[in-house]
């Protein structure tokens, strides 16, 4: 089954000399003026049209990315040691517009077609995102399935049908949010406003980058078994009434990144993932089946009836696995093989809406 995808990619213009940094700064700023005013001080006559059909109401008190037309993103893969990709920013008044480097990519840009693109302005630097897509051959026969639970301790917890024993994600997210959770308590008690929001950036990176990792390794592994991938639903994940330092947790986990980065990153290798219903997950025994259960600490689950004693993020995770394979079957998989070299075909699965951060 063939489908679309779409993301964006985000390059930072590095090696910008003099000139061209008071020429996109001067295209940037004429642009906010004309988005605000009308009057036209000098923008490339395609991006004033490109932002009037972008940006419909205007904020005054706003600044807007420069819009750049799909037809006028020139792209260039080079041997230049500067870096790899280089772009053309058409800048009003200058002729084939301005030749900036896009900072290290291991993205490829020539595998995709480029839909468009904007230049955004930060803290005096440049970076531009540019939407590209591509369509893809999602598989219809799969011999595993990869069931992952989201939790407080663990970002992630997968179990699989052809491996025994589970895996466990996040010890590194773990450490960084304990360590910069304390360093903004103290540096708050010392009102240091603009060293909070300094380390804010820098964790948001770590964590940003493992969740990459993370994301990865699923889909690798994914890949290698050919293994579609299920992950439990976070409707209601958040709404926790276990007491403020596990909410903390919860709430200061980054489960919906973690769910698009292995969306997106599946589908471009043409790997199904579905989402299954979390209900009664973490309470069901994934051995026996019971109710009557009980979580004696946060990471431990014991099944009164059968005895059954295991982590309680596996046991969630093993009872997600049973539910992907209920709806593989209930979608009309046929089972061809004998139970551990199952084909699961699945001729029609709901696609899932694919977005890159």
């Amino acid at each position: 089954m063939e489908t679309e995808i779409t993301k964006t990619i985000k390059c930072k213009l590095i090696g910008l000399t003099k000139r061209k940094l008071e020429l996109l700064n001067r295209e940037y700023d004429n642009f906010q003026h004309y988005l605000k005013t009308g009057e036209d001080r000098g923008v490339y006559s395609a991006t004033k049209q490109q932002g009037k059909r972008t940006y419909r109401k205007i904020d005054p008190d706003k600044e807007y990315p420069l819009v750049i037309r799909k037809d006028l993103m020139d792209i260039r893969k080079t041997d230049n040691k500067l870096a790899k990709y280089w772009a053309r920013i058409p800048v009003y008044g200058v002729r084939g517009g301005v030749k900036v480097a896009l900072a290290h990519q291991p993205f490829s840009f020539e595998e995709w077609e480029i839909c468009g693109s904007k230049l955004v302005r930060k803290n005096g630097e440049f970076f531009l995102h540019v939407t590209v897509k591509k369509k893809v051959e999602v598989k219809k026969e799969y011999l595993s399935i990869i069931a992952i639970d989201m939790g407080a301790r663990w970002v992630a917890v997968s179990v699989a049908r052809h491996r025994s024993k589970p895996k466990f994600y996040g010890k590194r997210i773990r450490e960084v949010r304990g360590k910069y959770f304390w360093l903004r308590g103290k540096l708050g008690r010392e009102k240091k406003l603009r060293a909070i929001k300094k380390i804010g950036n820098k964790e948001r990176r770590i964590v940003n980058d493992e969740l990459h990792k993370i994301a990865k390794d699923i889909i690798d592994e994914a890949e290698k078994h050919n293994a579609i991938i299920a992950i439990g639903n976070l409707n209601g994940v958040r709404n926790s009434n276990k007491g403020k330092k596990v909410n903390r947790k919860i709430n200061s986990m980054p489960f919906y990144r973690l769910k698009e980065y292995i969306k997106y990153k599946a589908l471009e290798r043409g790997i199904l993932v579905i989402e299954v219903p979390e209900f009664n997950t973490s309470k069901q025994c994934s051995k026996c089946g019971s109710m009557n259960t009980e979580r004696p600490s946060q990471g431990l689950f014991i099944c009164k009836d059968c005895g059954y004693q295991i982590n309680a993020d596996v046991n969630g995770a093993k009872n997600i696995l049973k539910r992907a394979r209920g709806y593989m079957l209930g979608a009309g998989a046929a089972v061809t093989q004998p139970e551990g070299e199952r084909h699961w075909h699945t001729p029609q699965p709901p696609m899932l809406p694919v977005e890159a951060p």
